[in-house]
């Protein structure tokens, strides 16, 4: 794996990682936090990119695609797992530049990167200060979008395939994509957040969060028997049953800790304590969670509340 650092105009360096022969991925750095959002670039006979990240940190992928000699006139295909801000905000400012490119994504979420004004006023009401760090997200022409369903396959040349895995519960908008050549998957959010630093990988469960499904799409990757993971946050990872497994039974355990907690009329940021108690992969990192600009708020906040709602609405926790 060579690691590739450039200079954006202000100084700062800027990570790019060779991860494969075609696969390339550029460190978006959404206000200057590193090892957070991935945009992945795939050289076939065209080029394809996995993930914008936000809409404030396109200028650095464009910077990146730019020193990896990509002419923006090359790019065929720009696939987005699902229309969070930090996975696909950025669509609508990237697309403006690529005059041959069409936009991926779920058919449920096309209308809302057609017309992103009610995303943007949803993600300002549930991410607060998060969401002014990602920016407002700018609408993709109609004609430019291909509404995607599960099975499509996109061919971007040289035996360079990605086939479209539809993986709901992080989100019902949610699409994971199997690449042939690498026999990786590119995750998005449907297998956790990935901190590469600790080689553990920690739930983004937000609400309306369906753990249900969510366990179903787990099985589905599973499935595929993929050789290595791509997560949009953050990399690279190695041992992919292992980690997609692990990540089903941390799930579990957090569903457990909750309906416990609501059972006995705990607060949110009681279960939420009582989650990084239990959890090792938590515990791991508990430090790094404090002091992260995002992850501080979404981990203890929003995926313990995922948990909270799924059970509060449903009850019972799936075997």
């Amino acid at each position: 794996m060579t690691i590739l650092r450039f200079y954006l105009s202000n100084g700062v360096k800027m990570h790019i990682t060779k991860i494969e022969e075609h696969i390339y991925l550029i460190d978006v750095e959404a206000a200057g936090i590193r090892n957070f959002i991935a945009s992945y670039v795939l050289k076939g006979k065209h080029v394809a990119i996995v993930e914008t990240g936000p809409a404030f940190s396109v200028s650095n992928l464009l910077f990146g695609l730019k020193e990896l000699n990509i002419k923006l006139n090359e790019i065929a295909y720009v696939a987005v797992s699902h229309i969070h801000l930090d996975h696909g905000g950025g669509a609508g400012t990237l697309m403006k530049y690529l005059p041959k490119a069409k936009l991926i994504v779920h058919r449920r979420g096309a209308p809302h990167l057609a017309n992103p004004e009610k995303l943007w006023i949803q993600a300002r009401e549930v991410l607060g200060s998060v969401a002014e760090i990602y920016g407002e997200p700018e609408p993709v022409p109609e004609e430019k979008i291909i509404a995607a369903t599960d099975d499509m396959t996109f061919d971007i040349g040289n035996n360079v395939e990605l086939k479209v895995v539809e993986t709901l519960g992080h989100a019902s908008h949610h699409l994971s994509y199997y690449e042939t050549l690498s026999e990786g998957i590119f995750t998005g959010d449907a297998a956790g957040i990935y901190l590469n630093e600790f080689d553990v990988v920690v739930p983004t469960t937000p609400p309306p969060f369906r753990l249900d499904i969510a366990l179903e799409s787990l099985g589905k990757l599973i499935n595929f028997k993929p050789r290595h993971l791509y997560y949009s946050h953050f990399g690279k990872a190695d041992k992919p049953i292992a980690k997609l497994q692990a990540y089903a039974q941390q799930l579990k355990l957090w569903a457990k800790i909750a309906k416990q907690g609501i059972e006995s009329g705990e607060t949110l940021e009681a279960i939420s304590k009582r989650i990084f108690e239990s959890d090792g992969a938590v515990q791991k990192t508990a430090e790094y969670i404090k002091t992260h600009p995002v992850l501080s708020e979404t981990v203890p906040n929003q995926s313990v509340q995922g948990f909270m709602e799924f059970v509060e609405k449903f009850g019972r926790i799936p075997p």
